[in-house]
C-alpha cells in the first residue's frame, strides 16, 4: 500500500533537524577491535502519532476511511524527527560506543571484552523504550561490515565492493542520464579516488554543455 503525502508534505513547515555527517560517523567507527550492526524493525513506525496530528495521514479504502496511529512512511520530517528521537535516547552513547543514523545503529568497542558491556548499554535503552530491532539485518561481535555504504573494520575504511561493480558493470554512457548515473556512482566513492573531481571534469563539463 501507498498513500501520496505530497499535499500534506507541501503544506508542513520543514523540519530542520540535521542529520549525521556520514563521513564523520564513518570516521570515527573505523580502527575497533569488535562492531555491532542493528537495523530498527520498520523504523518510522514505531513512533506514535500524536493523536491530533492523525487526521492528517487519513487516506480512502473501499471498506472505509483510515488514518495512521505511528509514523508513516513518507513524510517530509519522518527522517529528522527519527534522528531527534534516537539522538535523545542514545545521548550517553553516542559518540562514544555508539554511532546511530537515522534506524541504522552501530556499536563500537576498542577491545573484544568491552564488546557485551557496550551492547548491555545499548540493549538496556531499546528495552525501556520498547524499540525493536530486525533479526534479519542485524550482525553482532563481527570484525568488519558494511555501514553507510561502507567497508568497516580494525584496519580503516575500505570502499563498498558492491559500489564498485556497479561501475565496472556500467556500459559506456550515451545520454546526459547515463552521465548523470556514472558520477553519481563515482561520488560515492571520492574519497578512495586520487584526485577526483579532476579526473570527473570531462563528465560535469558534459552536463554543463546539455543545459
Amino acid at each position: 500500500m501507498c498513500v501520496d503525502y505530497t499535499n500534506l508534505n507541501r503544506a508542513c513547515p520543514k523540519d530542520n533537524f540535521p542529520l549525521p555527517r556520514i563521513d564523520q560517523l564513518v570516521d570515527a567507527t573505523a580502527g575497533h577491535a569488535l562492531l555491532s550492526f542493528m537495523d530498527a524493525y520498520s523504523g518510522y513506525n514505531q513512533i506514535f502519532m500524536h493523536p491530533e496530528d492523525r487526521a492528517h495521514t487519513s487516506f480512502i479504502t473501499d471498506r472505509g476511511l483510515y488514518c495512521y496511529k505511528v509514523m508513516p512512511f513518507g513524510l517530509k520530517n519522518a527522517g529528522a524527527t527519527y534522528q531527534r528521537l534516537v539522538n535523545h535516547l542514545f545521548a550517553p552513547l553516542i559518540g562514544n560506543t555508539m554511532e546511530v543514523y537515522v534506524d541504522d545503529m552501530l556499536v563500537k568497542s576498542r577491545t573484544a571484552d568491552q564488546h557485551i558491556p557496550n551492547l548491555s548499554a545499548m540493549f538496556t535503552i531499546l528495552k525501556q523504550c520498547k524499540m525493536r530491532l530486525n533479526p534479519t539485518k542485524c550482525a553482532f561481535g563481527v570484525a568488519s561490515g558494511k555501514f553507510l555504504g561502507f567497508i568497516i573494520s580494525q584496519r580503516g575504511i575500505e570502499a563498498n565492493p558492491e559500489k564498485i561493480q556497479a561501475i565496472l558493470d556500467m556500459t559506456i554512457p550515451k545520454t546526459v542520464k547515463d552521465i548523470q548515473s556514472l558520477t553519481g556512482r563515482v561520488a560515492a566513492l571520492t574519497r578512495f579516488i586520487s584526485k577526483a573531481t579532476d579526473r570527473c571534469a570531462p563528465f560535469f563539463k558534459a552536463l554543463k554543455g546539455t543545459k
